[in-house]
């Protein structure tokens, strides 16, 4: 059977993992796009494994991303980012990733996209899933991004040199509206639940919020727990798609995209054991979060949902804003740790919110360069 041979590269960025590709290396057909990245990340896989591929069972383990120059004047180069289903022949284009976002300046310099001096490079990136803007601000010598450093990121063994992410303007990156009801906090009716208080936010991402006490959790447990209990799991899957349709996402639950809206619960401080054994306090964190993403408790915080987080908890009157303390940046206890995110949002006279930026903080490491091989048909 003939192959193709695609040039790429496999990436770390922050807590996920994927596959970079030049988006000319790539068809222009949708289709033949999609059937080659499922092909590549091991989809679908009803064992979960993703063994046939380079994907690991775990959607922030199967992911790819498309890099190419940029013509407009605001941005050095652009990505496109692709979701792909572990168990299911879905490529979602619907959301973004800021875990992977914090590669992509890095990839774009070493792949001589961008020509960048040592000393701190200042990639500017456009993210076409979203139509926004974001700055990647990290070392660079001798012409290649530096990778070794200091700074050490949840979820992530051993330390590495820091990348900056500036998101700037992200309100409304998935539905047009920071607020896409117009309201700080929305109501939804859930079976075995009653109508449980939402708060719907759309800030680098779509994210509904609840208060994890009105659900009976405190946003400490453990991935594997929430996982493994079949109500919470489906009323979070109702949830994310009576969502979807409240943001405008969707005309009804059943067509609501695979990946987006996310759905986190919400808690104040409170101390819990993170998966590498190490023990945090209520002083240590300002509020206790824990993410579904594509029918999975994320073992982590996925970048743009900490930042939709930090944005949310200071708008007046939302969910993570009530209990979260008030603290700069907000510290973000999740599964892996604690996450620190900054976010400068301001009201204007009229009482509309808007966010003029976000900044989180990564690291990222060139993992394997060379080629993927796909049968031809």
């Amino acid at each position: 059977m003939a192959r193709l041979k695609i040039p790429a590269v496999f990436i770390r960025g922050g807590t996920s993992k994927g596959v970079f590709f030049h988006d000319k290396d790539l068809p222009g057909d949708p289709a033949e796009r999609d059937r080659i990245l499922l092909h590549v990340l091991g989809s679908p896989d009803p064992y979960q494994r993703q063994l046939d591929g380079m994907g690991g069972g775990l959607s922030s383990l199967s992911k790819a991303v498309f890099v190419a120059p940029s013509e407009r004047p605001d941005a050095d180069v652009e990505y496109t980012f692709a979701q792909v289903s572990v168990d299911r022949p879905v490529v979602d284009y619907s959301g973004t990733c800021g875990n992977l976002s914090a590669a992509v300046g890095a990839f774009a310099v070493d792949e001589g996209l961008v020509e960048a001096p040592d000393g701190e490079a200042c990639v500017r990136v456009y993210m076409t899933n979203t139509g926004k803007i974001y700055q990647a601000r990290f070392p660079v010598k001798d012409g290649m991004a530096v990778e070794a450093g200091d700074f050490v990121m949840p979820g992530v063994g051993g330390s590495g040199a820091k990348v900056t992410l500036d998101y700037l303007d992200p309100g409304g990156a998935v539905t047009g509206a920071l607020m896409p009801t117009g309201h700080v906090r929305d109501r939804i009716e859930v079976a075995g639940l009653g109508r449980v208080e939402v708060s719907l936010v759309d800030a680098t991402s779509a994210v509904v919020f609840l208060d994890a006490a009105e659900l009976g959790y405190q946003a400490t447990e453990g991935p594997e727990a929430l996982d493994a209990d079949p109500d919470f799991m489906s009323r979070m899957d109702e949830v994310r798609r009576k969502g979807a349709v409240l943001m405008g996402m969707a005309n009804r639950p059943e067509g609501a995209p695979l990946s987006a809206p996310k759905v986190g619960i919400v808690g104040p401080p409170a101390a819990f054991t993170a998966l590498d054994g190490t023990a945090y306090g209520p002083d240590d964190m300002d509020l206790s979060f824990r993410v579904i993403s594509m029918e999975k408790v994320h073992r982590a915080v996925p970048g743009t949902n900490g930042m939709c987080i930090a944005a949310a908890a200071r708008i007046e009157g939302t969910i993570p804003h009530r209990l979260a303390r008030d603290h700069v940046p907000i510290r973000i206890g999740n599964p892996s740790g604690v996450l620190p995110v900054d976010a400068d949002v301001a009201r204007d006279d009229d009482g509309r919110w808007s966010v003029r930026a976000i900044t989180v903080y990564r690291t990222q490491r060139r993992l394997m360069e060379g080629s993927v091989l796909v049968p031809e048909r």
